[in-house]
């Protein structure tokens, strides 16, 4: 598949939040280089290491949402991945330069919810990776419940919630 280009502009001052040019939609972004350990003897990412760029970017949102995972685990909560789809359209290689652009998807019932994932090549703004990643809220007891107040801001509010870089 070919990698298509992921135009964006300034969202806000705010560096962490740009607005796709095409679609309008807002997302949050985080930077990395892809280390020599995550590539594969082709010097390619090996592709479950597209998984940790979506770790990346999802844990990134959230702690500069006000609500790191740590908090997340010390409330009680776990937020386990029930689901996961990924499309590769190119590869990246050691050292490449990599924007991983993250959103708050669905959030459907008030215990399963979605973060939306592109991981661009940030010099040649291609689009490597999309994604999505479904989780679930489970309490203390390790049962399914209802999402507490400070995760469900970030789908009610996103992006106003983010807190000043």
């Amino acid at each position: 598949m070919r990698a298509r280009p992921f135009e964006s502009e300034p969202f806000s001052a705010d560096q962490r939040l740009v607005v796709n040019s095409e679609t309008r939609q807002v997302w949050h972004r985080a930077f990395q280089r892809v280390p020599y350990a995550g590539t594969d003897r082709a010097n390619v990412v090996y592709h479950a290491n597209y998984l940790r760029y979506f770790e990346v970017g999802r844990t990134e949102l959230m702690r500069d949402a006000g609500y790191a995972y740590a908090r997340v685990e010390a409330d009680g909560f776990l937020f386990p991945v029930v689901g996961v789809t990924l499309e590769y359209l190119n590869s990246l290689r050691y050292d490449d330069p990599v924007w991983i652009y993250t959103r708050p998807g669905a959030a459907e019932d008030g215990i399963r919810f979605t973060f939306e994932y592109l991981v661009c090549h940030a010099e040649r703004k291609e689009v490597m990776c999309i994604g999505s990643t479904t989780h679930c809220t489970l309490g203390r007891k390790g049962k399914p419940i209802a999402m507490e107040a400070h995760a469900a801001a970030l789908w009610q509010d996103f992006p106003k919630l983010l807190k000043a870089g």
